[in-house]
C-alpha cells in the first residue's frame, strides 16, 4: 500500500473518530461501540492499515495482547497507524466493552 493511500485512510479514520467521538457514548453494547469506533479500520476483525495485525487470537497473542485490559491499554497508547482513544473519547467502561467484544468475536 502506498504511503499516500495509507495516509488518506488514517486521515479518514481520524476524521470519523473526531466526528463520532465528540461525546462519550455509554449504555451501548460492545458490538455497537466497536462498529462506531473500530470497524472503520478493523472490519470483521481485519486491519486496513496494517494487514499483519488483525484482531484474531493468533495475531493478538503474537503482540502480547490476551486480556481486555491489554486491549484497552493498546487503545489508550496505540502503535503507529492507530489513533489514540483517550478517556474523553471512549470511557473506561465502554473501552472494556469494546475489548470484551473483540476477544469474543474475532478469535478464530
Amino acid at each position: 500500500m502506498s504511503k499516500q493511500l495509507a495516509g488518506a485512510r488514517f486521515a479518514v479514520a481520524v476524521g470519523f473518530i473526531l466526528v463520532s467521538g465528540c461525546s462519550p457514548q455509554t449504555g451501548m453494547s460492545g458490538e455497537a461501540l466497536f462498529a462506531q469506533y473500530c470497524a472503520g479500520c478493523h472490519p470483521d476483525g481485519r486491519n486496513t492499515i496494517n494487514p499483519r495485525k488483525t484482531l484474531d487470537r493468533k495475531s493478538l497473542e503474537a503482540n502480547n495482547i490476551k486480556t481486555p485490559g491489554e486491549i484497552v491499554s493498546k487503545m489508550r497508547n496505540p502503535g503507529v497507524g492507530m489513533p489514540r482513544f483517550d478517556r474523553n473519547v471512549i470511557t473506561d467502561k465502554d473501552a472494556v466493552k469494546i475489548a470484551e467484544y473483540t476477544l469474543s468475536s474475532f478469535q478464530k
